[in-house]
């Protein structure tokens, strides 16, 4: 059907959703003909330019405006949206960035005023795919510049599928989608427009089911969806949202899901390992659960999550926002990330920091128990890393990390050091902040059981409540020191709060001579490609219930 009456309820107006959080969307479901989905796939081609629109969608930026979370219902458990036409600020900037590297240039070759969604559809293969179809006739006149794919809950055994199009004339949309179906072959698949939206679905009885659901309430109107998606900030180019029902539906269909969680029939139930270090597959389970009991049941309380991919202030960001109840019950870091990080020479090629609750130790035991085999394997897993490490098991090994940790790649790091030519000048180390004394003595412990050779790359030196650990004494005299890493320009543009982080990532892609060339080594378009990175942060924190994460990647 087609009309002109905007969905009930709708508000025009920025949508805001987080970053890299996000909850996977629910899987299609597996009934229905190969048609239906040919259709739904075409209409999502050319209206959402699914078919290769990850790259060419990351050149534009969301602007204000009607968003299509407006033309679904708040039953929609998972939704993620695009937007190819951005304010023109935030475009140019997106541009900006991308086009230094050659293989957008080369390969993609697109500007701030160039058509984007033409090129999206000419290198989509569109045209040819469907004999007959035009862009400038059949789809121009009518596709929108925002788009969304959901999964919807409309009381069935699985959620629907659903593709939103932004469109400008309802009836040449209705022609263009016919095209479309036409191509597909056998007449299946659906849309129903209202206003400004198409809501394309594999049946037309679906399609407009879910365009009567959204009238009664929309998505847009939900007070979740609101909550996360006005907490993640400025909206981006790609946003994401999980609702509180996708947690359930997760928790529902493990038995059915290919996830890498643990075992399943025909699977392993777990690993064991012998005195010697070698490691054995242990009988098989067939109880039929594959994820940890606190696991299902952060999933069962899971609370929602949202996300965006946004370009902001000469960076590529991704950002989330959602419910931390899940990662509360498994292992939930403190906010001392950067305590050690921080001190590290200024010129640290890579480093990852963690700070580590009171307990960490026994928490993460618990959930390999639940992974890798309940009850008797479990133990017999732990007491045969005891007996191979000399280590007390959980204790040792929290004393062992202490408050604070961190594993640093220095400066002058070169390629044959990385493919480990380079044995105890590999400028690597760990450095730890807690119990000196303690700390010193548990790698007493292991050096004595493991002996040499094993034992070479534990060195370690002490100052105050620090240690540092690893094979290059001259490396390990330069990070116990007090560096100023946390007050360097590159460190402080990728990673945000900080002071607030429970766990990071730092690369400093400028770092020392060459030392990417190993992982491009003969590939000199590759190279090309990395040339201009800068720097990548990755930051994790936690505030009471609600878990943040950020990713941001600068070039020079």
């Amino acid at each position: 059907m087609t009309s002109s009456t905007p969905p009930a309820g709708s508000q025009p107006g920025p949508e805001y959703l987080e970053q890299g959080g996000g909850a996977p969307l629910a899987p299609e479901p597996r009934s229905g003909g190969g048609g239906r989905k040919a259709f739904l796939a075409g209409a999502i081609v050319v209206g959402l330019a699914a078919v290769g629109a990850g790259v060419w969608a990351a050149t534009s930026f969301l602007a204000s405006g009607p968003q299509p979370a407006e033309a679904l219902p708040a039953s929609t458990i998972g939704y993620a949206s695009i937007d190819l036409d951005p304010s023109g600020g935030q475009k140019i900037e997106a541009f900006r960035m991308l086009n230094k590297f050659p293989a957008f240039e080369d390969k993609i070759g697109l500007n701030a005023d160039d058509d984007i969604k033409r090129a999206i559809f000419d290198r989509a293969g569109v045209a040819q795919a469907c004999d007959g179809l035009d862009y400038s006739r059949d789809i121009e006149p009518w596709l929108g510049d925002r788009a969304a794919i959901a999964a919807v809950d409309l009381g069935k055994a699985q959620p629907t599928p659903a593709a939103v199009v932004q469109v400008t004339d309802g009836d040449a949309a209705a022609d263009g989608l016919a095209k479309i179906r036409e191509c597909a072959g056998d007449g299946t698949g659906g849309w129903s427009i209202t206003g400004e939206w198409a809501v394309i679905a594999q049946t037309q009885s679906l399609a407009e089911e879910i365009d009567a659901e959204t009238s009664k309430a929309s998505l847009a109107d939900d007070e979740t969806f609101q909550k996360w998606t006005g907490e993640v900030g400025d909206a981006g180019v790609v946003n994401l949202y999980a609702a509180p029902a996708a947690g359930d539906y997760l928790a529902d269909n493990m038995d059915s899901l290919d996830l890498p969680f643990g075992p399943t029939s025909g699977a392993s139930g777990g690993v064991s390992m012998s005195t010697d270090g070698e490691v054995q597959v242990m009988p098989e389970r067939h109880d039929g659960q594959q994820l940890p009991d606190g696991m299902v049941e952060g999933l069962r309380d899971f609370q929602g999550v949202a996300a965006t991919l946004r370009f902001d202030d000469g960076a590529l960001e991704l950002e989330s926002v959602g419910d931390a109840t899940m990662t509360k019950q498994s292992f939930s870091a403190t906010d001392a990330g950067d305590d050690v990080l921080a001190t590290l020479p200024a010129d640290t090629a890579a480093a990852v920091g963690v700070g580590l609750p009171d307990g960490w130790a026994q928490r993460l035991l618990d959930q390999l128990s639940g992974v890798l085999g309940n009850g008797e394997g479990s133990d017999q897993l732990v007491a045969q890393a005891e007996q191979w490490t000399g280590l007390a098991l959980p204790d040792d090994l929290e004393t062992l990390l202490g408050d604070s940790t961190v594993l640093a790649i220095g400066n002058d790091v070169e390629p044959g050091d990385l493919s480990g030519a380079a044995g105890s000048d590999l400028p690597v180390g760990v450095k730890v902040k807690g119990d000196a004394q303690a700390i010193e003595g548990v790698l007493d412990k292991v050096r004595k059981r493991i002996g040499a050779p094993m034992s070479e790359p534990l060195h370690s030196r002490s100052a105050g409540d620090t240690v540092a650990i690893g094979p290059n004494d001259d490396y390990l005299a330069e990070i116990i020191q007090n560096g100023d890493l946390g007050d360097s320009e590159a460190f402080r543009d990728v990673v945000r709060e900080a002071d607030q982080a429970g766990a990071i990532l730092f690369v400093n892609f400028d770092a020392g001579d060459g030392w990417l060339d190993v992982l491009t080594e003969g590939d000199q378009e590759a190279r090309d490609n990395l040339e201009p990175l800068k720097a990548l942060g990755v930051s994790t924190w936690q505030d009471g219930d609600t878990g943040h994460g950020l990713v941001r990647l600068t070039t020079d």
